[in-house]
């Protein structure tokens, strides 16, 4: 991991936390596959003192498949890599906007139980494997941990054309330009944790999906259309310990 990019924060919304980062990462063959749903889908699914972010007027819900790469805890060895897929909408708190999971599916038992007690966020066990197919990938995903819901994913997705950087009020920057994340501890009080990567190197993409219940896990109803879509390659990031909010 380039540590060249934590210099580079002239497009962040907001100052990087002044305190140190704890969880450096590589976010890799990434996809992010949305669909527009009604805010009334996800209201009674999120925290009251959040509110739903909109582009438009509408909702949006992602699929999220990546591997995660040289995933380590400050001055701490790196982990092996492994898949991770993650069901999001998007929110504000005060008007600071940043992305809610609904679910977090990991091929890291460790990881699993370090992301639930260290950084409050609903992780999951699952089994998985990305592998590359010519110019894309195919990935599969089966969750299987005690109490959870059962939820699978099985796709195809390759990138279809040449990187560029979102460009201010898009879709593209509403729906990847996010800085922070928000969940809840066990105490049901809200957290807000902190990232910094550059701006998202993007290119538009298509899948082929075979089977997505992950949303439906949720208690959440895709439409039947094609997600918008998009991939990126590799991405840096650093991570801060979520806290609450006041």
């Amino acid at each position: 991991m380039s540590k060249g990019f934590l210099e580079k924060t002239d497009h962040r919304p907001w100052p990087m936390p002044l305190s140190p980062w704890i969880m450096g990462m590589q976010w890799r063959d990434l996809l992010f596959a949305h669909w527009p749903v009604p805010v009334s889908a996800l209201r009674d699914l999120i925290p009251r003192d959040l509110e739903i972010d909109t582009f438009e007027g509408e909702a949006w819900v992602g699929v999220v498949p990546l591997t995660m790469a040289n995933v380590h805890a400050r001055y701490l060895p790196k982990m092996r890599d492994f898949p991770e897929l993650n069901l999001r909408t998007y929110v504000r708190y005060r008007d600071k906007p940043g992305v809610w999971f609904f679910s977090l599916d990991a091929h890291s038992p460790f990881a699993v139980w370090s992301a639930r007690t260290f950084f409050h966020l609903p992780y999951f066990k699952a089994r998985m494997a990305c592998d590359a197919v010519g110019d894309g990938f195919h990935y599969h995903s089966d969750r299987y941990h005690q109490g959870a819901a059962p939820a699978n994913f099985t796709a195809r997705y390759r990138p279809t054309g040449a990187v560029f950087l979102s460009q201010p009020d898009t879709l593209e920057q509403f729906l990847t330009e996010r800085y922070c994340l928000y969940t809840v501890d066990a105490n049901r009080r809200i957290r807000c944790g902190e990232i910094h990567h550059v701006p998202w190197p993007l290119q538009p993409a298509e899948i082929e999906m075979e089977t997505n219940t992950l949303a439906a896990a949720s208690g959440i109803e895709l439409p039947d259309s094609a997600p918008h879509c998009l991939y990126a390659r590799e991405l840096d990031v650093v991570a801060w310990l979520a806290r609450a909010v006041h």
